[in-house]
């Protein structure tokens, strides 16, 4: 897995950053954190067993999410917790923060009760949206043809549509 690593930095690292760009929000982050701890992650749970680009880019678009929503979940028990003296924040960066980690909890929430329908539409988004793979890539990874993959994306970005409203 470390030579796979290793052969996609540049890939996992451009990954990473669009990543944060869609979590602007989220500033403690940079793409490099965020590859490596998406790394060690792997590293310890020892799951990953492909020399696949295209199965692996998924796997660590799944992991980089994981990532992101942990570091979001741990910023508002952060704001909520301890013995830390509760200031009201309303500045408008402020409301922001607030809003977009909620939003990426909500798309979080979204997927996983995608998955609880249909797993490999949750792939088929995983993969487009989060590893940036395109059709061609996805059905060789997921072992569909591209038409599936194209349905399945359309089906999805409907149901999210609906679970957003």
């Amino acid at each position: 897995m470390q030579n796979t690593f290793e052969a996609l930095y540049d890939d996992l690292r451009r990954l990473a950053l669009s990543e944060i760009r869609r979590h602007q929000t989220i500033t403690l982050l940079n793409a490099t954190s965020l590859v490596h701890e998406s790394y060690l992650r792997v590293v310890k749970s020892g799951q990953v067993r492909t020399d696949e680009r295209g199965e692996f880019m998924a796997y660590m678009a799944r992991v980089m999410r994981s990532v992101v929503v942990d570091f979001v979940r741990s910023r508002g028990a952060e704001k909520r917790g301890g013995g830390a003296e509760h200031v009201p924040l309303d500045t408008e960066l402020g409301e922001k923060i607030s809003s977009h980690d909620a939003d990426v909890l909500r798309v979080h929430e979204a997927l996983n009760m995608l998955a609880q329908s249909d797993a490999r539409m949750t792939q088929v988004v995983e993969m487009h949206y989060f590893a940036g793979l395109d059709d061609a890539e996805i059905a060789q990874a997921l072992g569909v043809s591209e038409r599936t993959v194209q349905r399945d994306w359309e089906k999805a970005r409907l149901l999210l549509a609906v679970a957003f409203k």
